[in-house]
């Protein structure tokens, strides 16, 4: 009887396969070469080294899982590009790498271009109001000085305080190619067109001490704090005729400054809020009776203005002999024009006299008595000021501001640097003027 040759089963002669296993039958064998006890059957060689192999590669299919997983999450270290060769590979990173400076090189195209200083090419233009004043001079002086110090070329032109003329100035500077504008304007609101072109030429504009008006071009403002002079001047009276502690009531008289100069409003208002609660009590009285700015106000700040205003008031009010007890001015050039105008008309006792600016020729005034004090504005702190924030511009730096709520110029709020303003009076002004290097004591005594 045939027997599978795969299980060992018993087959019966016509059976095409095993019953057991399934094996075909042509593989069985005879019974006798089943049995035989002589032939056993063999195992499997190298059963050992097939077990190796299988272990191995069930290892090789978790590492592979393992790192499959690792790979998905981790998306920047699969290839985003079809590549032959590890050279191909780097020579994309390369461009990778030249892509993205490229387009840092656009974001800094975006940034303010930086102006270095040092050539020729690199021009600040400086426009000022007049020289018929002595400050004008100085502050001028000054500034070209310390615009050169940081290595720039300055145009510096003064206007003769007439509109046209600085207008003319100030459009030759921004053709002429000038990479920066410090204007310091006779009118705040007469400058419009140069602005406008200012801005078409991307040229920053610094206002100086008088706030340029009615424009959105004007990028910063450097000045004295303004406000605080005419606190200054108010409380000065207050204190000289000791308002507080006697009786009775005492005579005032006003001058303003230029209507077109928005520094003249803030002076003005400084010192009305100091004096006008004594105003209101008749502890002061005007006996002219011109309190409003626009009654008082000095067109241009001249001298002859200012004295002509004060000689018809001191005519129609004080011809009588009637005192006046103090006379507030906002600068040096009107006060001079009223004290002219007292020498003049007026025969009673001398008042009081306040200015600001510390000229000369007032403080030389002052020594003789006829004017009581002055508010002194370093203009060499201003120019240094100016000059600083000037380089801060042109070499792309944050520019340096303590006021950006203040001086609203009818389009925007102006960001700007206040200096402080001094008192000088007879009693400190060689501490202030001359041991400051200001002036010489020959100067002002001479």
């Amino acid at each position: 009887m045939p027997y599978c040759r795969n299980c060992g089963a018993e087959l019966e002669d016509n059976d095409r396969f095993c019953a057991k296993c399934g094996s075909p039958a042509d593989q069985a064998v005879s019974g006798a070469a089943q049995s035989s006890p002589s032939k056993k059957q063999k195992k499997p060689k190298n059963t050992g080294l097939i077990i190796t192999i299988i272990s191995l590669s069930l290892v090789l299919v978790s590492v592979l899982a393992v790192a499959g997983v690792y790979i998905v999450q981790n998306t920047d270290l699969i290839p985003s590009g079809n590549y032959s060769s590890k050279k191909d590979r780097d020579d994309d990173d390369d461009k990778d790498d030249k892509d993205k400076d490229d387009d840092d090189d656009d974001d800094d195209d975006k940034k303010p271009v930086v102006i270095k200083p040092g050539s020729n090419s690199i021009t600040v233009g400086i426009s000022m109001p007049t020289k018929d004043l002595q400050r004008w001079n100085q502050d001028g002086d000054y500034l070209k000085k310390e615009l050169e110090a940081y290595g720039y070329e300055v145009d510096l032109e003064y206007a003769a305080n007439d509109v046209a003329t600085q207008l003319s100035q100030v459009e030759n500077m921004i053709d002429s190619g000038c990479d920066l504008l410090i204007i310091a304007a006779i009118e705040g609101s007469s400058l419009g067109e140069a602005l406008d072109m200012a801005e078409q030429m991307n040229i920053p504009v610094i206002a100086y001490d008088r706030l340029l008006m009615e424009n959105d071009t004007v990028d910063y403002y450097v000045t004295f704090d303004n406000y605080m002079v005419g606190t200054i001047q108010g409380q000065y009276i207050v204190d000289t005729l000791n308002l507080d502690n006697v009786s009775g009531s005492f005579t005032i008289e006003f001058t303003a400054g230029d209507p077109g100069d928005n520094n003249a409003l803030f002076f003005y208002i400084g010192a009305m809020d100091v004096l006008n609660p004594y105003i209101d009590s008749g502890k002061l009285v005007c006996v002219s009776g011109q309190t409003d700015f626009s009654d008082v106000a000095t067109a241009s700040w001249k001298t002859e203005n200012a004295q002509s205003r004060a000689e018809t008031v001191l005519n129609a009010y004080y011809a009588d002999g009637t005192n006046i007890d103090a006379w507030l001015c906002p600068n040096d050039s009107t006060a001079l024009g009223v004290e002219n105008a007292l020498e003049y008309c007026y025969f009673g006792s001398y008042p009081i006299i306040t200015g600001q600016d510390c000229d000369i020729s007032n403080i030389k005034n002052m020594l003789a008595g006829k004017q009581s004090m002055s508010v002194f504005k370093d203009t060499r702190t201003l120019a240094q000021r100016v000059a600083l924030m000037a380089d801060q511009i042109l070499q792309g730096q944050t520019v340096e501001v303590n006021d950006t709520e203040t001086y609203d110029n009818g389009k925007k709020v102006v960001p700007a640097f206040l200096c402080e303003p001094t008192l000088v009076t007879s009693s400190n002004y060689i501490e202030i003027l001359v041991d400051s290097g200001y002036y010489t004591e020959d100067q002002l005594t001479g």
